[in-house]
């Protein structure tokens, strides 16, 4: 898989006076096809980076690569799209597909061509069949699919998922997860913000952050063995606990599924 993100010594601070920045060096890549999940307290930088990504801030130091090239403020909006915890504040259409649409027009794309766009990201997302439904009459989950689908109409390089999960009941959890790891597998790049272990423990990588900077960059499988600060993951909850009350469990990390299948086995 090729690089298709690359941030080199990245900083920026709100209050230039402060010696400290809210981002502070911070380098990292990600790959096509990749899910890399972000996590880190309140006030770790992780907002403030997916700003400087989206081209929403200008860093004081640093670059942005994009397939190899440094990318520059009217491009960074192109080549990354973002969508935020509430997708009712990105919503301008009455329907479905004049939502996703939306962007296309500001292009004054051709229709022929901004039709087959459309069509692909609502059937990407799994929503092609409400394409003429009112956005204010689907679930939660549901919204937040019309949300990805209107950056994925863009066809941007890399998509930013910052809380996407946050106001959802668990199905609709589940739904997005399953769409996000769809759009890995047709080659799509996603970087997740997030305060849920169980969502990042679904990405390829994790990276973690403390007051502006990149402490870790590793596979959920290493990162939640090894880091005793972090909460864990609810299968790895499940498995510790078994562990303590003397059960005969893997000497392992496990994921859900992989869990489920050893309690299935195991009965």
């Amino acid at each position: 898989m090729g690089v298709v993100l690359e941030v080199k010594g990245l900083s920026f601070r709100y209050d230039k006076k402060q010696d400290r920045g809210n981002v502070s060096d911070v380098s990292f890549q990600l790959r096509e096809g990749e899910w890399t999940a972000l996590i880190g307290h309140n006030g770790s930088g992780k907002s403030t980076l997916a700003h400087l990504l989206v081209g929403l801030l200008q860093p004081d130091e640093g670059q942005i690569k994009i397939n190899g090239s440094v990318s520059k403020k009217d491009a960074e909006s192109e080549n990354i799209g973002i969508v935020f915890q509430n997708p009712e504040n990105q919503f301008i259409g009455t329907t479905v597909e004049d939502d996703v649409a939306f962007g296309l027009e500001n292009l004054n794309m051709p229709y022929k061509e901004m039709r087959a766009r459309v069509d692909k990201a609502l059937e990407d997302v799994g929503m092609l069949d409400y394409r003429m439904t009112d956005p204010s009459q689907l679930s939660g989950g549901q919204k937040q699919r019309v949300a990805i689908a209107g950056m994925l109409a863009l066809q941007p390089k890399v998509l930013i998922l910052d809380e996407a999960f946050v106001m959802l009941d668990p199905r609709s959890r589940k739904e997005l997860m399953v769409t996000i790891r769809k759009l890995t597998n047709q080659g799509m790049t996603i970087l997740s913000i997030t305060h849920d272990m169980d969502e990042a423990a679904q990405a390829d990588k994790v990276i973690v952050m403390k007051q502006g900077q990149i402490m870790k960059v590793e596979s959920p499988a290493l990162l939640f063995i090894a880091d005793s600060t972090l909460e864990k993951p609810f299968a790895e909850k499940l498995r510790e606990a078994l562990k303590s009350r003397k059960c005969e469990v893997p000497d392992k990390y496990m994921t859900e599924k992989e869990m489920v299948q050893w309690i299935c086995k195991s009965n």
